[in-house]
């Protein structure tokens, strides 16, 4: 796996870079669209080919949860399972053990929680997580970390990064004497925690750096800090992180989050948004947000979007799309998550080409102006 960085914004932090792994080239700024548990909701990959997607994510938790890692290397790797032959990159499983199972007990050695689906027992250590992981087969494996809320006190942070480096130590350690069990290299990413205590990001950083090949991640982020910590925290890893490496902002965001992140040099970006606001009739476009349920769009013959080029707007109106949510057929879901997903990876090849050309610092900035009359972008 091999990061380079192609071109520099002069006005920001913004970098385009490209990221070689075994199974595809990445051009990095880059958003992964969620594939939790084997699949993009309502999309298939030849859809996610045909929008450019270049990199999707999946969960450990949930593949160990069911159908069970086992039988993901039986079939030949996730990537053979799901059948994209494109990059793919697979969170550690910690932060839905923390978020989404019944906890036990969290200590040094690991987290003993409960399933979300029917209650069963289970032990996730850091040597365990990797191990899903490399039964998965992904290209990029993320670090066993420990997540606290975004308002937790600072002692509870604190314990968080120094049980992540603990742990950090312990993925490495495992994956040094456990090869890959697939005839490709898997690269693990670091992930820094700290929430939004400047001297904890610091540390955390600086403990995690000599670990870091080829990409580090900024967790701990996005769950319930204010914004404006939020982006504090980012401009101070862009200071510490090695700028030689990819930056992975982990769970976020709206897309006046992606751009700011890019102007503070993030890489590498994945969210629930857009196919969970499709899902939810919430439709991005040039104009904000809509929502595609309210019956003003009862009569309305217009596509959603006329700047937008996708399957969606170039064959069907909101009128149409409204009758499909009112009668909830599972078409209206697949046709919104098109939209939404071209709307980010437009976006997404607009941050590239406008630093490409030297014009992303006043691009982006008038982005930012635009969309700051519109609730929720």
């Amino acid at each position: 796996m091999k990061y380079s960085i192609v071109q520099s914004d002069k006005g920001t932090s913004a970098r385009l870079g490209i990221l070689k792994t075994n199974h595809s080239e990445i051009q990095t700024p880059v958003f992964m669209p969620i594939g939790t548990q084997g699949a993009v909701k309502t999309i298939d990959p030849e859809v996610l080919t045909h929008l450019d997607a270049q990199i999707i994510l999946g969960n450990t938790y949930h593949l160990y949860i069911r159908p069970g890692h086992e039988l993901i290397k039986k079939a030949g790797s996730l990537h053979s399972f799901m059948n994209w032959n494109k990059s793919l990159l697979t969170d550690s499983g910690g932060f839905q053990v923390f978020s989404l199972a019944r906890l036990n007990k969290i200590s040094d050695e690991g987290v003993e929680f409960q399933s979300h689906l029917d209650g069963s027992r289970h032990l996730f250590t850091p040597e365990v997580s990797m191990n899903i992981q490399r039964h998965l087969g992904s290209d990029i494996i993320m670090a066993f970390d420990e997540c606290p809320p975004g308002q937790a006190e600072k002692s509870i942070v604190e314990k968080a990064v120094d049980r992540t480096t603990l742990w950090m130590g312990k993925c490495h350690k495992y994956l040094k004497n456990n090869g890959p069990l697939f005839d490709w290299q898997q690269i693990l990413f670091p992930i820094v925690q700290g929430s939004i205590y400047e001297s904890l990001r610091k540390r955390s950083a600086e403990a995690l750096i000599p670990f870091a090949k080829c990409g580090m991640a900024i967790g701990g982020l996005a769950v319930g800090e204010e914004k404006n910590a939020m982006f504090e925290t980012v401009a101070q890893m862009d200071g510490v992180l090695p700028k030689d490496q990819p930056r992975y902002l982990m769970g976020v965001g709206r897309p006046t989050d992606l751009v700011k992140s890019v102007q503070l040099g993030v890489d590498m970006f994945d969210c629930v948004l857009p196919t969970r606001n499709a899902r939810n009739g919430q439709l991005f476009t040039s104009q904000g947000i809509i929502n595609i349920e309210n019956n003003r769009h009862k009569e309305s013959f217009e596509t959603i979007d006329p700047e937008c080029t996708c399957y969606t707007c170039q064959n069907f109106t909101r009128a149409y799309l409204r009758h499909l949510f009112n009668i909830k057929e599972v078409l209206g879901l697949r046709l919104a998550s098109i939209h939404n997903l071209t709307y980010y990876m437009t976006l997404m090849e607009k941050m590239r080409s406008t630093i490409t050309c030297g014009d992303f610092k006043s691009w982006s900035n008038r982005f930012l102006s635009q969309m700051s009359d519109h609730k929720g972008m």
